[in-house]
């Protein structure tokens, strides 16, 4: 029957193959060859229709291969334009919606469309407004499943009109973050495709190899049907059901402690070890008991009610697989084992405390850690966020919203991370401090999407001025300790534990987290304690809603001003009381000062003196240095390329040393010629017989403001930028998500390469440097190259790595 079928489709394609080659003929014989734009509609691919292969191609491998690599490094978090998710199968059925999910003016906040969670069903999808982009109409019909397949419909037309090759891309291209989406439905296509003609798929980027577009064309004519996916591993099975009857014991000290620990894992691609590399979980919420099929509660915060939520008397913690391919900007691993199950025990449950009772669902509650948990030993609370700092400082950094524009505008580019020890006693860890501040430290997620500008600067800032005070009260009580003393209040990550140092990398609107103390030292630095550091969760991961309104935003927006600030005046109080203002002034100059009332905090604390023991006139350097000499044991305490003291050259010249020294030069530009160079940019140097040598080029963008909310991302002239003081950071291995160009250089050029890199002063130097060593958007190469370089990330870091986004991929 099958093949009776595939030759009765092959004669009428064959007919009307013939019949539309006349047509053509007709019609070419009374025009001239031109490339103007279309006057009638794309027309079918038939020639690939009298191929199709008799037996379905199969979606898992040799579909999903080649949307990963083509289609999701543009399609596959909250901003993949239309909403159009290409990372899952099941976000091709959904297909398309015109409305945007990053909207910081919108004045009401929307409805979810999370993918696998806030809808189950296609028809439930349709009801949300997403529209197909697959044929859904007798999907047996090959032709029809072509006709009626708005993907197949811009695939096809990048494929009848592909863009330039060399050179850059014509200004007709919108490639800015928040163009207008046309989003056609196939209704609209036709219309769409005669006013664009060069706006097929994939955007702005080289055409799909022949073999590439020829597959999916042939799966998308055969209906596109879908293989099973892979089973889940034996080993996470045996684990899952461990973890899952560890997670939904009884005991009110069970429950809260489960509790504590899903509100700060939700947000995990959960790695169970030993398990394969790219085995990935999700820790739920569901209806279901452990063995039945996971129903997932879909609660828009992880604290939110789950019965009102869900409707049902008892919820239980489960594992859910995540199917979608992973993509970098939003993939924030946590592992789990047998040694972290015994870690628990230690933090939780060997500590000898009672609960009486469980906390509140209620907002003001359930969204203010240090009240919900307060049952839990804050010193236990404390060691676990430390654990893996990295992790939780990811949250906030990369997150599920992908586009973290709203908090990251109040970082600085890079800044480095460090902690408060939990072993020292000090009163920030102490049960009754904390249960005494308690109420300074409600965050404003607590009033959901109220627009209320006013409340921050005044309930929540009296608040916060409010603790401060009773900081200061017990600051003033601790001893007075030398500096090499006071390194003791510094966490060293126990001497092994690497997450105790992390530098942070801002990219405009997207960063990242690297371990260690990375580049030149800093203009400032954070000193995380516990309050803070929950209050970080909370506010930008737990309770953050990225389809919420303005307000809900604008009042996350804003607290982040306070964390960033008691971060840095955490580290402030190590300095000379009698330099410390000089200092944090410096941190805030231009508009800020203009706002002083509002950015500053008592001056009492300024005064008080608790470390000794300077012997520099700069004080902040000579806190780096004893800093990095506190945390040898876990990050070198020089960086060879960017912040040498003593890197004497070995007498072993080979490749590496050498692209090394030369990247020396490029990590000392500063100043106002940086602002052309891209915030990203990935450097492949080929030392021959197919060894390379990979490093990333950061431009680090200094700032005398970081209080502009709707910032347009221009920062050419901006008042808020500080152009003197930009400055480059070089990383050895790939860094970023985001990544605005490529390099291809061969080890015999790097000398020309680096010297001309530190020459460039105008964007004329910048484009005739790209045109000699750029992988441009228009570059026949493109592809393989950017396939080459996701295959050494993922080689780099088998299962921290992800798919890299293309969206910011400069047109240079």
């Amino acid at each position: 029957m099958i093949t009776v079928y595939k030759y009765s489709v092959a004669f009428t394609i064959y007919m009307k193959l013939i019949i539309g080659v006349g047509f053509l003929l007709l019609l070419s014989a009374c025009s001239s060859q031109s490339s103007a734009p279309l006057s009638e509609p794309v027309r079918l691919d038939y020639n690939l229709l009298l191929s199709l292969p008799t037996r379905p191609v199969s979606y898992e491998h040799k579909i999903r291969p080649i949307l990963e690599h083509r289609c999701v490094v543009c399609h596959g978090c909250y901003d993949a334009p239309c909403q159009l998710k290409l990372s899952a199968y099941e976000g091709l059925i959904r297909g398309a919606n015109k409305t945007k999910v990053y909207d910081g003016t919108r004045i009401l906040g929307v409805k979810p469309t999370r993918l696998f969670i806030d809808a189950k069903t296609t028809e439930q999808w349709r009801d949300k407004g997403f529209r197909p982009v697959l044929n859904e109409i007798n999907r047996k019909d090959p032709e029809q499943n072509l006709e009626n397949s708005v993907l197949y419909q811009l695939l096809r037309l990048k494929q009848l009109h592909p863009q330039a090759r060399v050179g850059r891309l014509s200004e007709k291209f919108d490639l800015e973050l928040n163009r207008n989406q046309s989003c056609p439905t196939r209704e609209e296509f036709d219309d769409y495709a005669k006013k664009n003609p060069d706006w097929g798929m994939p955007y702005a980027m080289p055409n799909l190899r022949e073999s590439e577009y020829r597959v999916l064309v042939q799966w998308l004519a055969q209906g596109a049907p879908r293989d099973a996916a892979p089973a889940r591993s034996e080993e996470a099975h045996r684990q899952i059901e461990k973890w899952e009857e560890f997670l939904n014991q009884n005991t009110l000290k069970e429950k809260l402690v489960s509790r504590y620990l899903y509100e700060h894992l939700f947000l995990a691609h959960i790695h169970f070890e030993n398990t394969p590399a790219r085995e990935f979980y999700r820790l739920v919420r569901s209806r279901s008991a452990p063995g039945q099929v996971v129903d997932e509660i879909a609660s828009l915060r992880p604290y939110d009610d789950p019965f009102k939520d869900s409707g049902a008397a008892v919820f239980y913690y489960r594992f859910l697989r995540y199917t979608p391919s992973i993509v970098a900007k939003d993939h924030v691993v946590y592992s789990l084992s047998d040694a972290r199950m015994r870690r628990y025990g230690e933090l939780f449950f060997k500590p000898d405390y009672q609960v009486t009772a469980l906390p509140s669902y209620k907002p003001e509650i359930a969204s203010n850690p240090l009240k919900a948990f307060a049952a839990i030993p804050p010193i236990s609370r404390n060691q676990f966020l430390l654990d893996d700092a990295r992790f939780f400082i990811e949250g906030f950094i990369k997150g599920s919203v992908c586009r973290g524009q709203v908090a990251l505008n109040v970082i600085e580019d890079r800044f480095w991370v460090v902690f408060l020890a939990p072993q020292e006693k000090t009163f920030l860890d102490k049960p009754g401090f904390l249960d005494s501040v308690s109420d300074y430290l409600q965050l404003p997620i607590e009033r959901g999407d109220t627009f209320n500008i006013l409340s921050i600067w005044t309930d929540y800032w009296q608040r916060y001025q409010h603790y401060v005070e009773a900081k200061e009260k017990h600051f003033r009580q601790l001893q007075m300790k030398t500096l090499a003393e006071s390194m003791s209040y510094i966490w060293d990550g126990d001497g092994h534990n690497r997450n105790a140092a992390l530098t942070v990398f801002r990219h405009f609107d997207s960063a990242s987290v690297r371990q260690g103390l990375i580049g030149d030292y800093p203009e400032t630095a954070w000193m995380i304690d516990y309050p803070m550091f929950e209050r970080i969760h909370y506010l930008l991961v737990a309770g953050f809603n990225v389809y919420g309104n303005l307000g809900h935003q604008l009042n996350a927006r804003l607290y982040m001003d306070f964390l960033r600030m008691e971060g840095e005046d955490n580290f402030l109080s190590f300095i000379p009381a009698s330099k410390r203002e000089r200092i944090r002034n410096s941190w805030y100059e231009g508009m800020r000062s203009k706002q002083q009332k509002i950015f500053s905090t008592r001056k009492d604390w300024l005064s008080v003196n608790k470390v000794t023991g300077y012997q520099s006139d700069n004080p902040q350097r000579e806190l780096y240095q004893h800093i990095q000499q506190r945390l040898a044991s876990i990050t070198p305490m020089d960086d060879y390329i960017n912040r040498c003291t003593d890197c004497r050259d070995v007498a072993v010249d080979t490749a590496e040393k050498q692209v090394d020294r030369m990247m020396r030069k490029i990590a000392k530009i500063q100043g106002e010629v940086i602002r052309v160079f891209p915030d990203v940019a990935f450097v492949r140097v080929n030392t021959g017989k197919d060894q390379h040598l990979v490093y990333t080029l950061i431009r680090n963008k200094a700032y005398k403001n970081l209080s502009s909310f709707l910032d347009d991302g221009k920062d050419s002239w901006a008042l808020s930028r500080d152009v003197e003081n930009d400055s480059m950071t070089v990383i050895k291995g790939l860094e970023g998500s985001y990544p605005n160009f490529f390099f291809d250089v061969n080890l015999a050029e790097i000398k020309q390469f680096v010297d001309q890199y530190a020459t460039i002063r105008t964007m004329k130097d910048y484009e005739y440097f790209v045109a000699r060593f750029g992988v441009r958007r228009t570059q026949i190469s493109f592809w393989e190259i950017a396939d080459w370089f996701q295959a050494h990330y993922a080689e780099e870091q088998p299962v921290r790595s992800g798919l890299l986004d293309l969206n910011r991929y400069h047109n240079r």
